[in-house]
């Protein structure tokens, strides 16, 4: 059976405004009538579900982990909370992230999410000697997972002008899943929305959703 993780990384994660949030229902709408019945979807919205961020308290547990040390109750509950993020992630084989971009990068809330699920010798691992190439480590998760991304924006980033330089978004994540080991990655842009007439922005992010969703459903 397999099992799409739906990572909503918007602060306001049940806005009736959002382009992003707008054209994920739409998305998902699409998936479920596309889809069999029988896959698990799961939701886990950053800003309210608690994501731990690496701090002295994580930093702490972890060298003591490394040291077989006893961790105070407060490092112990932390790791836990990560143990449970790390494994529901692990679990699943399908992903959509939904965020705004915010100073042409990915929410706060999202990067303290990869933190939690990058991890050593769960995710992926380092090999020595390195590679031809220079790469040092493998992803651990090569066994044909994908991940959509939908993504609002309040300017364009694709025109290979100045502004597509200052674009980390999509270009993190997709380096992120790669070093796991997901390499089917795909973006849903939702650009202009400063700008240009909603509608029209909108209904271009449908049709994008719509085919991704189809390809999702397929696999």
């Amino acid at each position: 059976m397999s099992k799409l993780l739906i990572i909503n990384a918007h602060p306001d994660f049940d806005s009736k405004t959002s382009a992003s949030l707008d054209v994920f229902n739409y998305f998902l709408k699409v998936y479920k009538e596309k889809h069999s019945n029988d896959e698990v979807i799961e939701q886990i919205n950053l800003y309210d579900d608690g994501v731990p961020a690496l701090d002295k308290n994580v930093l702490s547990a972890w060298s003591k982990l490394a040291e077989e040390k006893e961790l105070t109750s407060e490092e112990k509950e932390v790791t836990d909370r990560m143990n449970t993020l790390l494994k529901q992630f692990k679990s699943a084989n399908k992903y959509v992230i939904v965020f705004p971009m915010h100073n042409f990068s990915i929410p706060s809330k999202l990067k303290d999410y990869i933190d939690n699920v990058m991890i050593a010798r769960e995710t992926f691992k380092y090999i020595s000697p390195p590679m031809s190439n220079g790469r040092a480590s493998v992803g651990l998760l090569n066994d044909g997972r994908s991940v959509v991304t939908i993504q609002a924006s309040g300017s364009i980033y694709t025109n290979n002008d100045f502004y597509a330089e200052l674009e980390f978004t999509n270009k993190f994540l997709k380096s992120m899943f790669d070093l796991m080991g997901i390499e089917d990655f795909e973006a849903v842009r939702i650009q202009g929305t400063a700008f240009l007439d909603r509608n029209e922005v909108l209904q271009k992010g449908y049709r994008d959703a719509e085919e991704q969703a189809l390809k999702l459903a397929g696999k």
